[in-house]
């Protein structure tokens, strides 16, 4: 389902987000706080902007970025061409519940609009911090639910029935997908019950807060040193 949007997988983010999505990237790249020398990994990284905004907007020492779809992940090379300020980048597949990774390998974990979409959001969770060195960062970007309920309402009215049908045209698809993932946010964890679970898992100092009067929340936790 994934892969048939990849193509167009931008585009829609764009128009869809008044582009607002790559406000969003920025404000994940500055709450993970990466410094000089260090590892960062960009799980269900899509088409790659998180990635590449990791490479560009830091002076890590290498930018992974690893996906579950392959069409995605092809999409991503494609963007990255020969530009060498995103050299420090490599693509990986693999599974955010089983990453092909060694323990405490990375400095920084970001994860933009993928939580919701693994099936046990926990055990995910629990491998970001395996991966994670000591005081290592978490940061998610994820869709809740407004708290306002003027903006609720439109949000409401806007992704649950104009996005899904302007998506799915300019998108051409057939899968569902730009059905499928509105309806995800409404069946997904709030942005409390989210940080609680962080906190759960093993991190500590785990905050959020809202975007763009809460239609994005911004979450950031800390592994323990």
């Amino acid at each position: 389902m994934i892969a048939a949007i990849a193509p167009s997988y931008d585009l829609n983010n764009r128009v869809h987000s008044l582009w607002r999505d790559q406000a969003w990237r920025r404000a994940a790249v500055k709450a993970a706080d990466v410094q000089a020398g260090q590892d960062v990994l960009d799980v269900a990284c899509g088409t790659g902007d998180l990635t590449q905004a990791l490479a560009r907007r830091t002076q890590a020492a290498t930018v992974t970025g690893l996906d579950f779809t392959r069409g995605m992940l092809d999409i991503a090379e494609i963007k990255r061409g020969r530009d060498a300020a995103l050299a420090r980048i490599r693509y990986i597949e693999g599974d955010a519940m089983a990453l092909p990774l060694p323990d405490a390998s990375f400095d920084a974990l970001t994860i933009a609009f993928g939580i919701r979409n693994v099936q046990d959001p926990a055990r995910a969770l629990a491998e970001f911090c395996r991966v994670l060195r000591p005081g290592g960062r978490l940061v998610i970007l994820e869709f809740h639910r407004p708290r306002n309920p003027i903006v609720r309402w439109f949000n409401n009215v806007y992704a649950g029935h104009i996005m899904p049908w302007t998506a799915t045209l300019l998108a051409r698809d057939r899968s569902g997908a730009y059905r499928y993932l509105p309806k995800s946010v409404g069946s997904f964890m709030d942005a409390e019950q989210l940080r609680a679970q962080a906190q759960r898992t093993g991190f500590h100092d785990a905050t959020v807060r809202p975007l763009t009067m809460g239609i994005c929340w911004l979450h950031r936790a800390i592994k323990p040193a």
